[in-house]
């Protein structure tokens, strides 16, 4: 259900997060645990069209010299 949730909330500006999925995870899920599990999804979400947005290329992150001396 974790994965259905994910998907609905990534896919927002389609399915505009449907009902019954969200009572299906509000079912399984505590309150603070939906509030989690969603701040997740959308915080991946984020950095994902970070990337996509800039042109991230998978893998080629390096650490620079400073960073990796602290």
């Amino acid at each position: 259900m974790a994965l259905a949730w994910t998907e609905a909330v990534t896919r927002v500006a389609d399915t505009h997060s449907p009902d019954d999925v969200y009572g299906e995870v509000a079912g399984q899920f505590q309150e603070a645990e939906l509030v989690a599990l969603t701040f997740a999804i959308v915080t991946i979400n984020a950095w994902n069209r970070l990337a996509i947005s800039f042109r991230a290329l998978p893998g080629s992150y390096q650490p620079s010299r400073a960073a990796a001396a602290v």
